[in-house]
């Protein structure tokens, strides 16, 4: 009797204690629904409505701007300076750029499509609905999920092995002890009494709570390290692990480009690239440094959203391209409130980033006059100019300065980060006065004989725990592969970082 109470105690906990745990998933698979952006502009009949992202349908004109959600699959019909974060879908963290034409017969490659639940970082752009809900390529990818079958856990595997084996012993000697029952002259209904009592005598009754109570206690250790458990019978097979492969972006890296290195009077700087800047400082005091970041921060488009200011620089959110507010925030870092400083020095005159060129420029009052500052291409910016800065004095870019920048961009590129060059010229105020009307397509201020500053290389950095969880699991002799579509070398140079492969 007390045995039957204390089982039926266990047994009621421990199933309380497995709703909690299956409700708790539910509620935050139910909080992914709040990805789904809950307004779409749409174009219906030539008017403008604000409709719910579920009631679009194929054939709906969306407009999208900057900080959008996209609502459905859409083929882009017109677009200006219009680019996606497709991190979420493929896992590239670089900003990729939307245009009416057709690039590639791939879906994925191609540049006149955007993606349900890819975030629209800066531009707008007109598109056409292609599809929607489950038909959207993640809707797809999220069906493909659904229907894969479990198949058994190796525990539950065990339990049924070892519950055939204790189901057979039992028979077994129940109608052993039956026959010998009936040998030794023992009446029928006695003899039966023996072969019923054997075979309950051999059943485990206190096995599903036991094992049901061990699991719950390891499902709730493991909560407390904030992991989530979905199904009790899978903290058992967490320990028959041998293999875990793991996406690179935003599971073993931050998700949010970071400036690495910066290269100026002929050194390469290496900058913090931590989570709470607890890495290496580096001398801003220098003339170079100070020029190349008065380009970074007056040559960007990116600005912090609003009342952050008492949110950590690294983690407040920013709009536009994530090159850009790598550079954003790294200046916020360096000189304090850069806000203030873009508005001592009112932009006049832009020409944003585009393919062709591969570099964008921004013309700004500075002291009286005006200031050209431009970043883009290493190589383009190069052989835009005609001196590079070195110390703080300006002095002509010859074979053997041009041989040590070949030097450091092949440096930094070889270590799997994004490289900009910069550049900049203060041009002369009776040429150019307060007022004066810049105009790119008639070329009426100078894009040569410019001064190179120095380069900055960014990259999208480990997470501080990455690297001692691989390092445990190693140990325990758990191979961990790294999963992602980025440049083998920049792959590389993250699976180095977090311990995934060895320096050799």
């Amino acid at each position: 009797m007390f045995l039957g109470i204390v089982l039926a105690v266990v047994v009621v906990v421990t199933a309380i204690f497995s709703y909690y745990q299956e409700n708790k998933s539910s509620r935050i698979m139910e909080s992914f629904k709040k990805m789904v952006p809950q307004v779409a502009t749409v174009v219906r009949d030539g008017e403008k409505l604000s409709l719910r992202a579920e009631e679009l349908v194929v054939g709906d004109i969306v407009e999208v701007k900057g900080g959008d959600r996209i609502p459905a699959d859409i083929r882009i019909v017109e677009a200006s300076s219009f680019k996606v974060d497709n991190s979420s879908l493929t896992g590239e963290s670089e900003p990729q750029s939307r245009t009416p034409d057709c690039t590639n017969e791939n879906p994925l490659e191609t540049k006149n499509l955007a993606f349900f639940s890819t975030n629209a970082v800066e531009g707008t752009a007109r598109g056409l609905v292609v599809a929607c809900g489950d038909h959207t390529a993640m809707g797809r990818i999220a069906g493909l999920v659904s229907s894969l079958e479990a198949g058994d856990t190796p525990i539950a595997k065990e339990l049924h092995h070892f519950i055939k084996i204790i189901t057979g012993v039992a028979v077994f000697l129940g109608v052993v002890f039956f026959i010998i029952a009936f040998i030794l002259g023992y009446h029928w209904l006695d003899a039966v009494v023996f072969l019923i009592g054997i075979i309950v005598a051999n059943v485990p009754e206190g096995l599903l709570a036991t094992v049901t109570v061990c699991l719950t206690l390891t499902a709730k250790r493991m909560a407390s390290k904030n992991c989530l458990v979905k199904n009790l019978e899978a903290v058992e097979t967490l320990g028959s692990t041998s293999t875990i492969c793991s996406d690179k972006t935003g599971t073993l890296t931050q998700n949010r480009m970071t400036v690495a290195h910066m290269w100026f009077d002929n050194q390469i700087i290496e900058s913090d690239t931590t989570e709470d800047q607890s890495g290496i400082q580096y001398d801003k005091t220098s003339p170079t440094f100070k020029a190349l970041a008065r380009i970074a921060y007056l040559c960007n488009r990116a600005v912090f959203k609003q009342n952050q200011e008492n949110i950590p620089v690294l983690k407040r959110e920013v709009i536009g391209d994530a090159s850009e507010a790598a550079l954003l925030k790294c200046m916020e870092l360096a000189l304090g409130d850069i806000k203030s400083l873009q508005l001592k020095s009112k932009k006049v005159y832009e020409v944003p980033f585009n393919s062709s060129n591969k570099y964008q420029l921004s013309v700004h009052e500075w002291e009286g006059s005006h200031i050209l500052v431009m970043k883009g291409a290493p190589e383009r910016i190069l052989e835009r100019c005609s001196t590079i800065t070195l110390s703080g004095k300006d002095v002509p870019l010859d074979e053997e300065k041009k041989e040590a920048f070949n030097e450091a961009y092949l440096e930094l590129g070889g270590m799997g980060e994004r490289v900009l060059g910069f550049c900049d010229a203060v041009l002369p105020s009776d040429k150019y006065p307060i007022g004066y009307k810049f105009d790119a397509d008639v070329e009426n201020f100078p894009i040569k004989d410019l001064r190179f500053v120095g380069l900055i290389s960014m990259i999208d950095p480990p997470r501080a725990a990455v690297p001692d969880a691989v390092a445990k699991c190693r140990s325990a002799g758990i191979k961990v592969i790294m999963v992602t579509g980025d440049h083998p070398i920049t792959a590389k140079a993250i699976a180095k970082s977090v311990g995934i492969i060895s320096e050799g």
